[in-house]
């Protein structure tokens, strides 16, 4: 089942049924997505506009960049899902021998390592929106700056929410040098986009 085919009320309950999967990974790429769609219709609300005639150009750059964007975030949707299912697989894998223990341990941390990695490219993506939802706030239709608002607190949420997931599957895994890596990678972000985001916020003047 794809999960970002899904009609939002299929998708919504199918996070709340008690299947593990689609979980705060998914949801956090789903709060990406919606960051970067938003982006998209301001910069779409902006172009044709004689009165944004001078920033026609750069909001036409924001609106493929986000439409891209977007898309990254859907497909992330069903990749963080994927990757939590190759851990239970990864789990299931028989365990008579030794030989069989060390290949399922050594499926394990790959897998953890996998469910890692997607979450930690949605957030780094979501942090990549804020720059677009800055210049769709200050430059773009001001009739739609409440809904550039709501992009920044989503690209917020979606690096926090990602993250989390993370982090949790960073404790399983034994690799050193791989979780050190990314716990210095998020902490560079997360160190910035709680400001960022105020700071936008603060410029929605109502």
């Amino acid at each position: 089942m794809e999960l970002k085919a899904l009609s939002v009320e299929g998708f919504i309950n199918e996070t709340g049924s008690s299947s593990p999967a689609p979980g705060g990974g998914s949801i956090a790429a789903l709060n990406g997505a919606a960051g970067a769609a938003l982006i998209e219709m301001v910069a779409s609300l902006t172009i044709g506009k004689e009165k944004y005639a001078a920033v026609e150009a750069e909001m036409k750059e924001i609106q493929s960049k986000a439409h891209e964007m977007k898309a990254q975030f859907l497909a992330y949707i069903d990749e963080d899902s994927a990757a939590f299912n190759k851990i239970m697989a990864a789990f299931k894998l028989p365990k008579d021998t030794e030989e069989d223990k060390k290949a399922r341990s050594a499926a394990i941390q790959e897998a953890t390592k996998g469910a890692a990695l997607v979450p930690f490219k949605i957030g780094e993506l979501a942090n990549a929106l804020l720059p677009l939802a800055a210049t769709v706030i200050e430059k773009g239709n001001q009739n739609a700056i409440t809904d550039g608002a709501v992009a920044t607190m989503n690209a917020r949420t979606s690096v926090h929410g990602a993250f989390l997931n993370v982090k949790i599957n960073l404790g399983s895994i034994k690799d050193e040098a791989f979780v050190a890596d990314l716990n210095a990678k998020m902490e560079a972000i997360e160190n910035s986009v709680d400001e960022k985001e105020q700071a936008l916020l603060n410029k929605v003047n109502l």
